[in-house]
């Protein structure tokens, strides 16, 4: 992917010099627990609450990044710098103001507007401060972990909780949030699945955009990121950790699904072909 040469966004919030000691609590299958949701991105409030209860505060104190680190930083600064570009061109041809999130560097752990994470957590929107906060660190494990490695399919990481913010400005995450409080838990994970294959699908329009713009995507990437998407299905994931899988407690889409929608943002680039609600039959 080529990224490097270009703007990089100044609405960031570089804390990785400012943490302290890495927040350990849960072992390491709630650290993969973690990992996976976040990647899967939603609103990951009640999951960090209960993740970091009774964790070790400690002290900070300057941490020195590493060469790694610095790139890594700035990676993410760029492709924070294109969604901006991105969103706010199609905000003002629908005739609307694209406002604009925070980006929150860190690392080992953080305190965010819907509580504190670890850096196990992985990259995270928090609707509450409308900030998407990442340890770059968990790009390693994306790569190892997951499955999925390359500069692509952080990308499309980045961009999918970008998404989420543009599914706030659209009124997508209320709703959502409106149907957590009234369904039962089996019916709202549809609604659940619907908001993240949407932001799938508006990573991908962000990428196609980004491309026609600035010539971003190079031979593999696409496949760099379909590969991340179909890693990241509630059924791979699942059959992996667990060996089977429970279609009723899927709450992210599978592999097929995500697959799906990321690309056909990436192919397509057109906003208006991302209802995902209507097309899981869902309504309003």
């Amino acid at each position: 992917m080529r990224w490097r040469g270009r703007r990089q966004s100044t609405n960031v919030e570089d804390r990785r010099s400012m943490s302290g000691p890495a927040v350990m609590g849960g072992g390491i299958g709630v650290v993969l627990i973690a990992v996976v949701i976040a990647l899967l991105g939603g609103n990951p409030q009640q999951f960090l609450q209960q993740a970091n209860q009774g964790a070790p505060q400690g002290g900070g104190g300057e941490v020195q990044l590493s060469e790694a680190e610095v790139e890594a930083g700035e990676f993410v600064k760029t492709i924070f710098a294109d969604t901006e570009e991105v969103w706010g061109d199609l905000f003002r041809r629908a005739g609307y103001e694209y406002r604009q999130p925070t980006l929150v560097l860190f690392k080992d752990r953080v305190q965010s507007g819907c509580g504190m994470a670890s850096s196990g957590t992985g990259p995270f929107y928090c609707p509450a401060d409308e900030k998407v906060y990442l340890d770059t660190s968990f790009f390693d494990q994306l790569s190892r972990q997951l499955g999925a490695p390359g500069d692509f399919a952080q990308a499309y990481v980045v961009a999918h909780e970008v998404g989420h913010h543009v599914q706030k400005l659209l009124g997508y995450t209320d709703l959502v949030d409106k149907k957590r409080q009234t369904l039962p838990e089996v019916q709202y994970n549809r609604y659940s699945v619907a908001l993240e294959l949407q932001a799938d699908f508006f990573a991908g329009v962000m990428l196609h955009h980004a491309d026609k713009k600035w010539n971003t995507i190079e031979r593999g990437d696409v496949e760099e990121g379909l590969n991340a998407a179909r890693r990241i299905g509630d059924d791979a994931l699942q059959m992996a950790s667990r060996g089977y899988v429970q279609p009723e407690s899927f709450n992210h889409g599978t592999s097929e699904q995500r697959m799906k929608w990321l690309y056909l943002g990436l192919e397509t680039g057109d906003i208006s072909q991302g209802d995902t609600f209507t097309a899981l039959g869902l309504g309003r």
